[in-house]
């Protein structure tokens, strides 16, 4: 009996090996993880590096919401996730009808969230200096039509001013996402990253399908549509990126459309439907409006936080 007893208790051992072996083989992060001596959490030292990146635009994002729909920003929201931050320049309350400040509003609490788990999983970073006034949206434009407009452009505006102003950020912040996706090596990170990737690409298509059903309208006082104005923005950002055709407009010539067959762009993809990704240094030269990512500006005066955008300071 005793021998029958070791014999089956031999056996379910060597099931519960075979069985722990074909989980590591289909989830080998599972076996990689190993716990950061400055967080505490189970993700490796890349992580920590690409999601504090990433810190530097979800708070531009959180700011340009959270001001936007509701005249205050982080400072008052979440004091706690600035982590001695300085407040950014310029920010305003902008001029929006009911439907547009309430799902601007409800970006900007996602920014928040965003934050706080971010820095709960991979440690926080201050946040930097940042530029949201008119000033720095009009130059963006400006570079954009390749001439000064007149007035200057305003993302206080109005509503449709505002969301295209919001059209050039998020954006980024997607590619982001999808390039980091490669050097993410983590599960508890990689399932952070699939989270976040999910609701900033939610934010960019309903930014995008708000301008589609604008396309042609005219964007005053001045005489170009909406349409036009994100294929300017888009042309610029791809420039910028100096990385080849990473960016569209919300209308494209039926070719550059998915599958050929369409001119709506409402989800801008590749020629096989995928999102484009974008490396830190092609976001910092678009967000710093510099084609540069040793050199500052745009946004971010003084640059990003972190090791990854410092690092490029350093050289």
């Amino acid at each position: 009996m005793s021998i029958l007893l070791s014999k089956s208790s031999s056996l379910s051992f060597l099931v519960i090996l075979i069985f722990l072996g074909s989980i590591r083989s289909v989830y080998p992060s599972i076996e990689l993880d190993h716990y950061d001596s400055n967080t505490d959490k189970p993700v490796y030292d890349i992580d920590v590096k690409v999601l504090q990146f990433a810190q530097n635009i979800e708070h531009l994002e959180a700011d340009f919401f959270l001001w936007g729909a509701l005249g205050f920003g982080l400072d008052k929201v979440a004091p706690e996730l600035t982590l001695g931050g300085p407040p950014p320049t310029g920010a305003q309350k902008a001029n929006l009808d009911n439907f547009t400040q309430s799902f601007v509003k409800e970006f900007a609490y996602e920014e928040v969230g965003h934050l706080r788990i971010i820095k709960k999983t991979v440690g926080g970073l201050p946040r930097p200096l940042i530029d949201l006034s008119p000033e720095i949206f009009a130059k963006i434009v400006n570079k954009a039509f390749d001439s000064d407009l007149e007035p200057p452009f305003d993302p206080y505006r109005d509503s449709v001013s505002y969301v295209l102003a919001s059209y050039i950020i998020p954006y980024l912040g997607l590619n982001g996402y999808v390039g980091a996706n490669a050097q993410i090596k983590g599960y508890v990170t990689r399932r952070l990253l699939a989270g976040l990737l999910g609701v900033e690409s939610g934010q960019d298509a309903v930014i995008r399908t708000y301008l589609y059903e604008r396309q042609g309208d005219i964007v005053h006082p001045y005489n170009f549509t909406v349409a036009e104005f994100t294929d300017r923005i888009s042309t610029l950002r791809n420039d910028l990126g100096r990385n080849g055709f990473k960016d569209e407009g919300v209308v494209v010539p039926e070719k550059l459309g998915a599958e050929g067959k369409s001119t709506a762009n409402i989800l801008s993809a590749n020629a096989d439907s995928i999102s484009y990704a974008r490396t830190p240094a092609e976001i910092l030269r678009a967000l710093y409006v510099t084609g540069d990512e040793h050199t500052p500006g745009g946004f971010y005066p003084k640059g990003g936080n972190g090791h990854i955008a410092k690092s490029f300071l350093n050289i």
